[in-house]
């Protein structure tokens, strides 16, 4: 039997999972993220998780015919470097040609919300889909686009960048230099921001409660449990940057007219079920595409797996 293993290379941790062609699951493991941050610890970590995945599934080595990398980055694909990589030491390191000479065995990498959407495509919300677009808010705001079953990755490995499509002219700045992005508006950190000036404005918020009095960081898990109070100003900020990822979604489906339009991330993990039919609600208004419109608003199923699970599909495919 053939096996191919996916890597999923995040700021706190590093994912991996053994996958049969048929994308059964046979091993996973999963470790810290190391502290010292140098790129050389990082591929010393990613050799001792594909050497224990193969270990524990006590398969031969012979049999392991890929390997698909997640990188947290804006991958060339064409040239297989990584050109930006702003939360981990990784941009320059040439990792996918490291990984080919101490395995010898081809090695693809993509951003990781590519292989995020990969998997779900193969295996999760997406499976037999073959135009999906994924838009993943957390911490900040991941996108990615499948056409005809494949990524669209653009002429380098850079394209659908849907956190930085800019959704307001003259918003709020974004850390990537420009105003009103779809970051700016909906990540967690916009989140957090509306929040706090809502808090600065005087008004009340189980939050603070939640939160040991804190506003500077926020976790999705502290707004799923301000959602289940009832929380007024949890509930207003969420709503609005829903309607903000529903227009976004409008003029998704306009671009790529996909089947569906999956989100993911954790502010969809933890407050979807608020979040996501608003974002339906939006789409379902559009008047252009109103009369045949096929595009479905869809929650992730795969959680950790997906990155994994997509980063070894997108090794089967190569």
């Amino acid at each position: 039997m053939d096996y191919y293993i996916g890597l999923d290379i995040g700021g706190t941790k590093i994912a991996g999972a053994l996958v049969s062609a048929s994308g059964r699951v046979f091993a996973r493991t999963k470790t810290a993220t190391p502290k010292r941050v140098h790129a050389q610890d990082i591929f010393n970590c990613l050799t001792d998780t594909i050497d224990e995945l193969i270990h524990a599934a006590g398969v031969k080595p012979s049999s392991v015919k890929g390997v698909g990398v997640g990188v947290p980055g804006i991958v060339d694909t064409r040239n297989h470097n990584i050109l930006a990589a702003p939360n981990i030491a990784l941009t320059g390191f040439p990792l996918s040609a490291s990984l080919r000479r101490r395995y010898r065995i081809p090695v693809v990498m993509t951003n990781d919300v590519n292989a995020g959407l990969l998997g779900e495509a193969w295996k999760g919300a997406a499976k037999g889909l073959s135009h999906v677009v994924g838009i993943f808010p957390g911490t900040g705001v991941g996108g990615a686009v499948i056409i005809d079953g494949k990524l669209l990755l653009g002429a380098q490995g850079a394209a659908t960048e849907l956190g930085h499509v800019i959704v307001s002219i003259g918003g709020p700045r974004c850390h990537c230099g420009n105003r009103g992005c779809l970051e700016a508006l909906t990540s967690r950190w916009a989140i957090e921001r509306d929040i706090r000036e809502g808090v600065k404005a005087g008004k009340k918020t189980v939050v603070l409660k939640l939160n040991d009095g804190k506003l500077d960081m926020i976790k999705s898990r502290i707004l799923r449990e301000a959602l289940a109070r009832n929380d007024a100003l949890v509930k207003s900020v969420l709503a609005r940057a829903a309607v903000v990822l529903g227009k976004t979604a409008v003029s998704l489906n306009h671009t790529f007219n996909p089947q569906a339009i999956i989100f993911g991330g954790g502010v969809i993990k933890a407050c979807g079920h608020f979040i996501l039919p608003i974002v339906a609600r939006e789409l379902d208004a559009d008047p252009f595409f109103k009369k045949f419109n096929t595009c479905r608003i869809l929650a992730s199923q795969l959680g950790d797996d997906a990155v994994v699970l997509g980063a070894a599909r997108l090794a089967q495919q190569h």
